[in-house]
């Protein structure tokens, strides 16, 4: 098993090695920071950051809506607690 990881890792390895320079890294990732490619790219990540983010205040704006609601329906029970103690 252990010979069988080795040699897979070698492969690996050689064939990240003897491959040609072009199959390495697309022109985003490369250099080319003024291509389209690249601006298409950096504009994806700003979408997806986008709706990340949207997502995220979506589900904190959730749990803040929760606990007001808790403590809201906690103190009307409190207060109904009160009267039944007083009656």
């Amino acid at each position: 098993m252990k010979n069988r990881l080795t040699t897979l890792v070698l492969f690996v390895a050689l064939a990240v090695l003897t491959s040609p320079q072009s199959v390495r890294a697309c022109t985003a990732c490369y250099g080319a920071s003024d291509s389209p490619l690249a601006k298409g790219m950096n504009m994806g990540i700003l979408f997806l950051l986008g709706v990340i983010g949207s997502v995220l205040v979506g589900i904190t704006a959730f749990f803040i809506f929760v606990a007001r609601n808790s403590a809201r329906l906690a103190a009307a029970a409190q207060a109904q607690i009160q009267t039944d103690k007083q009656s």
